[in-house]
């Protein structure tokens, strides 16, 4: 039997633990009969499964209210009036009345409901999906008697290795970090949102496994390596300690590269590179602050919305984005606005989308929504009385879009104007450069912005037209394709051109040939996942500025992806030598290898 399952790596380290296997999907539900006698005995059956249900969403909201506060925890309150509805009790009952068992008359039910949510005109209908979903999953697993997979039972310090086919986000929000060691999916690839989850809550990450549910069984030891994105299974106490000697070698080179965090980003022929940190989460701030990053070039608001039953108010927000911005002390913090949509779908995102990444989200969706977005700017323009606070739109196609930001933004300033509340007059606005349209037209944008900031992971996935969130299609997700090389090359040209400052913030900047690559091609600041700074910054210190601009001209020169990367690889290698701290757990250019390869 085969022992190793491979998937891509997405957020290093090594774990040898047991898996807690999630099975968190709608299972199959035979059809059975109930005779007429029975038919009392079977509807007693469903509601006393409806009041267990109910019993065990009250368990679940109060852990998740106690480890990750009330507004998180409110999804549930949302998935426990769902089943006090009449009319769904209601028409559950007349099915089993026609001799169907409970549970596939609730299957049938759910399936129409879902179905009906799912083709609504109003958006926070259609987002209610995914706790139909949750019900649905809940009711049946009592009455088909099967296992309860919630991961909010795990014990903490259990250690476990959490192994599912996907996290949604009611998932995420129940993860108990003293509990989980590291997280397996069978779905997703590096630029997921589950892989960025898992770096930025600093968990060993592999997706892509694609059929790891499948091939594991709860309680058995495994071992998992995020780095090469390796699951084995069965492994013997020899390989056991073998990985362990391994990770305990990464973390001294960890802990040397640490030791250089206080260091400058300066190349070995003096150009300055200006490293700042990507963040998720708010309580990632002052871990953050202490990474030698200087600010924040991506701090992500999304995760305020994702898993939420409601929206975030203004003083919630306020209070997320005061805490990043005191940490830093007067560093540059760039805020993103929400950029819901694609991947990172609140409450059940929008199921009726059929092609999500190219639908409304994003810059679209809070320009159709004024009333939520200017919510969410008078709370930055309050956070900016804390530091130096900076505002990037999201998936920026055109310039009258920058100009309805910034009008919406001049209204909420007016607002809290009214009220008396104290805030900044204005905010420095950016854009994101992520889509083909945004990098050929980036001379239409720069009279209205005040910075660029290339997002790598959308601009590949637009410029490839490869879903990166497939796992079929994670091969051919390469960030190193000469399309990709040159859209950035331009970017960073035009913004020279037009004083403005140029940074990259997407997960391209993490990864040290790739670092390397955008050094070449000019970029001279590069917001990173707080873990990688100290690697990316010894890479600066590294290397000539004079020899990335070479090897990046070659590999924009080169026909393939693959060429490209072993034009660089050569330049990197010969610059830098054998260096051990050049594997410091972090994944290289495509999906299996590390940057040796």
């Amino acid at each position: 039997m085969e022992r190793t399952l491979t998937g891509s790596p997405a957020s290093p380290g090594i774990v040898v633990g047991p898996v807690h296997l999630l099975r968190w999907e709608v299972p199959e539900v035979a059809n059975a009969i109930v005779r007429d006698e029975g038919i009392p005995a079977e509807i007693a059956r469903f509601h006393a499964a409806v009041e267990k249900s109910r019993e065990r969403l009250a368990h679940v909201r109060d852990r998740v209210a106690a480890s990750a506060g009330p507004e998180e925890a409110a999804i549930f309150d949302v998935q426990r009036s769902m089943l006090e509805d009449a009319e769904l009790l209601k028409n559950v009952e007349t099915f089993i009345r026609q001799n169907l068992a409970a549970e596939k008359a609730f299957d049938l039910v759910m399936l129409e409901w879902r179905q009906h949510f799912a083709r609504h005109a109003q958006p926070m209908v259609r987002e209610r999906v995914g706790d139909l979903t949750d019900v649905h999953i809940r009711v049946l697993t009592v009455l088909m008697e099967l296992p309860d997979h919630d991961p909010v039972e795990l014990p903490k310090g259990a250690g476990a290795i959490i192994v599912t086919h996907d996290l949604t986000p009611s998932l995420t929000v129940q993860l108990d970090r003293e509990a989980i060691a590291a997280i397996a999916t069978d779905a997703g690839t590096r630029t997921s949102h589950v892989a960025i989850l898992a770096r930025s809550l600093g968990l060993p990450a592999v997706v892509g496994l694609r059929d790891a549910t499948e091939r594991l069984t709860s309680g058995e030891v495994v071992v998992l390596d995020g780095s090469s994105g390796q699951l084995l299974l069965k492994p013997t106490q020899a390989e056991i300690d073998a990985f362990r000697r391994r990770a305990q070698r990464e973390a001294r080179d960890e802990a040397e590269l640490l030791r250089e965090a206080a260091a400058e980003a300066v190349t070995e022929d003096g150009e300055r590179v200006t490293l700042r940190a990507n963040v998720d989460l708010p309580e990632e701030a002052e871990h953050a602050a202490s990474s030698g990053a200087e600010g924040v070039g991506l701090m992500r608001t999304e995760f305020l919305v994702v898993g939420r039953a409601t929206m975030p108010d203004e003083e919630e927000q306020y209070r997320a984005y005061a805490r990043v911005v005191s940490a830093f002390g007067g560093r540059p913090v760039v805020i993103r606005t929400f950029d819901i949509g694609g991947d990172k779908l609140p409450v059940g995102g929008f199921p009726s989308e059929a092609n999500p990444f190219l639908g409304w989200r994003a810059i679209r969706m809070c320009l159709d929504q004024p009333e939520l977005f200017k919510v969410q700017l008078r709370a930055l323009l309050r956070a900016a009385l804390h530091g130096d606070v900076r505002l990037m739109l999201p998936l920026i196609v055109s310039v009258e879009e920058v100009r309805e930001a910034r009008a919406l933004m001049v209204e909420a300033a007016l607002e809290l104007a009214a009220r008396g509340v104290p805030h900044a007059p204005t905010l420095p606005l950016g854009v994101m450069v992520e889509t083909p349209a945004a990098a050929v037209a980036v001379d239409t944008l720069v009279g209205d912005v005040a910075f660029l900031s290339v997002g790598t992971n959308d601009l590949v996935q637009y410029t490839l037209a490869v879903d990166r969130g497939n796992a079929n299609l994670a091969q051919r997700y390469t960030p190193l394709h000469p399309a990709v090389l040159r859209l950035i090359r331009r970017t960073v040209e035009v913004g020279g051109q037009h004083g403005l400052d140029v940074s990259v913030c997407g997960e391209m900047a993490s990864q040290p040939l790739m670092a390397f690559a955008l050094v070449g091609l000019g970029v001279r600041t590069l917001s990173v996942a707080p873990r990688s700074v100290p690697l990316v910054k010894r890479i600066v210190r590294s290397i000539s500025a004079a020899i990335a601009r070479e090897a990046a001209e070659a590999a924009m020169g080169a026909q393939t992806a693959a060429a490209a990367e072993q034009q660089l690889r050569q330049r990197l290698f010969a610059a830098v030598g054998d260096a051990p701290w050049l594997n410091a757990g972090l994944p290289g250019v495509s999906g299996s290898d590390t940057i040796r390869g």
